[in-house]
């Protein structure tokens, strides 16, 4: 069956059109079935073996056609599965606890405590902000859909070009910092082995660690490609995997306590820099922990596709995970701090890498360290996959609409294994060739984290920042309005934006180097350069945007509201 995806060009004149033969042969049935009088769908019917489609799942597509685009992923997550998937793409505790190193030289206790509490705030604002508007625009297209849609005609496309580009780069990167952290993590974890007091039994050489990432990224992308029916339930056990693993950390750690425990007013109120930055600059920069660790919050809108009810699962579970995180986040990272060795050794470690550190000095073995660090390396994995999964999501939808140089490739869908998986193969392409920036640099991790966590924010306040400028109308026909909370939330999102951008090009100490400077800002540019001269070259005469009809989202709604589809 070939792709049934409606070009960029054409989409405003075809949601009329009659289906093609081709169509025809297994749409008819699915078309009576589901009372659309107006939208033509492509013949996904034989992939699903005769399975009838819930009310919901037909209301979904019914409007995922009205937004102008023909249905081709199976909609196989519940709300929970959502919630969870959710979950797993922060990975709460594995994502503080590869990046530990930053609060720790920004301002110790004070900075990992308080810097994660703030920094949840901030992103709770952000997910009720995307939620509001994802559930009028629920598309695997997500932020970058959403800024056409909201943006005024004359400059929508551009607006969604340069969301598009920020929202796929970052979802790319912040998959290749999640796969690097991996590998930083896991050597750490083997050498809390030691062969003498401080030396590991792996030196893990520059192409051994680079050749481990290697490693880890084709098993995730192995994983996300063939097991896509099975993802749902793998996102279900990493909740019960992260919890268990949790207790176990948190009883061992304050129970044995091998060096003894620090007091709470030095858990919650010691504040030292150490990154040489002035104390209210370094406490600023050490919240790339937290950033870090809360940036894949929009990435499920990317899953729209495959939700049965999107526009109210997908923001119930983008604000209730940050919930959950938050907690799950405090329960991990307090526990820690009672137990912190001296930090000025941590931050002196070649690894860069505290937690698995700080856990052998408390449980005082290297073997029960290395038991009690298994869990994270398991939520490592797990986490990989689920960002593979959302980043060639995203590369597909935003190819879809022509936008990506030979998009007519990564826009294809793999009917086997229902995923599209050229645009999975070109996200990790991209994600090893930018890994080889490890041979020059040291520093390539915070690189990756930094620009990861800029383009996802920036990606994110595009559609905010236009809601909000064009005074929130849209939000009222869905499903999700938070009222005036939400118009406050949007402005704390977009000043938090304001403050990430210039904060995470920064490096994480100073005086620095040529091998630990933040290339970040390096590596944020190249995409805008090339994002920029491909808009000029072709962009500017050949990309159309999304084939939307804003009238044709509207007369969906009301037909909605007026229970037509139920």
């Amino acid at each position: 069956m070939g792709s049934a995806v409606v070009p960029a060009c054409v989409g405003r004149e075809t949601t009329l059109m009659a289906p093609s033969i081709t169509e025809a042969q297994g749409g008819l049935d699915e078309r009576v079935r589901r009372g659309s009088k107006k939208f033509s769908l492509s013949g996904r019917g034989g992939d699903k073996m005769g399975e009838l489609e819930s009310p919901d799942e037909t209301s979904a597509d019914n409007l995922l056609e009205a937004m102008g685009y023909q249905p081709e992923l199976n909609r196989n997550r519940s709300t929970l599965q959502v919630a969870f998937m959710s979950f797993v793409l922060a990975s709460i505790p594995y994502g503080l606890a590869t990046t530990f190193y930053y609060p720790l030289a920004g301002g110790g206790p004070t900075n990992i405590i308080w810097g994660w509490f703030a920094v949840s705030c901030i992103i709770f604002c952000v997910a009720i902000s995307l939620g509001e508007i994802t559930s009028v625009y629920p598309t695997a297209g997500g932020v970058y859909y959403q800024t056409f849609m909201l943006s005024p005609p004359r400059f929508r496309r551009i607006a969604s070009w340069i969301c598009g580009w920020a929202y796929v780069v970052g979802n790319i990167t912040i998959t290749l910092a999640v796969q690097f952290g991996t590998t930083l993590f896991f050597v750490a974890c083997i050498n809390v082995f030691e062969s003498e007091p401080g030396v590991g039994i792996w030196e893990a050489e520059t192409y051994q660690v680079f050749l481990t990432f290697l490693g880890i990224t084709l098993l995730c992308n192995a994983i996300s490609a063939l097991g896509n029916r099975w993802l749902p339930i793998l996102d279900t056990f990493a909740i019960f995997w992260t919890f268990s693993g949790l207790i176990a950390i948190i009883v061992c750690v304050l129970a044995i306590a091998k060096n003894g425990r620090h007091s709470g007013d030095y858990v919650f109120t010691h504040f030292e820099a150490n990154s040489g930055w002035v104390p209210g600059w370094s406490f600023c920069v050490g919240l790339l922990h937290a950033a870090y660790a809360t940036s894949s919050t929009g990435m499920i809108i990317s899953m729209c596709e495959e939700v049965r009810q999107p526009s109210t699962q997908v923001p119930k579970a983008m604000v209730g995970t940050i919930v959950l995180n938050t907690l799950a986040g405090l329960l991990f990272l307090i526990p820690l701090v009672f137990v912190l060795p001296d930090i000025q050794e941590l931050i002196a470690l070649p690894s860069g890498q505290p937690v698995p550190t700080i856990i052998k000095s408390a449980v005082g073995s290297s073997g029960g360290a290395f038991g009690l660090l298994i869990p994270l390396l398991g939520l490592a994995i797990i986490c990989g996959v689920a960002c593979t999964t959302a980043a060639s999501r995203c590369t597909w939808a935003f190819a879809r609409d022509g936008a990506i140089p030979g998009s007519k490739w990564w826009k294809q869908v793999n009917q086997t294994l229902d995923v599209p998986l050229n645009a999975m193969m070109l996200s990790m392409t991209v994600q090893i060739l930018l890994g080889v920036i490890y041979f020059g640099s040291a520093a390539a991790f915070n690189a990756f984290s930094g620009v990861g966590v800029i383009c996802l924010t920036v990606s994110y306040a595009s559609p905010i920042a236009v809601s909000l400028l064009g005074g929130r109308k849209h939000i009222k026909t869905g499903n999700f309005d938070m009222g005036i909370f939400g118009a406050f939330a949007n402005v704390v999102a977009i000043a938090w934006t304001l403050l990430a951008v210039p904060l995470f090009s920064m490096p994480s100490y100073i005086p620095v180097e040529a091998s630990t400077m933040n290339y970040a800002s390096v590596v944020f540019v190249g995409f805008v350069v090339i994002s920029t001269a491909w808009y000029i070259i072709w962009g500017h005469k050949h990309y159309q945007g999304p084939p939307a009809q804003e009238e044709d989202i509207i007369e969906h709604r009301m037909s909605v509201s007026s229970g037509h589809h139920h």
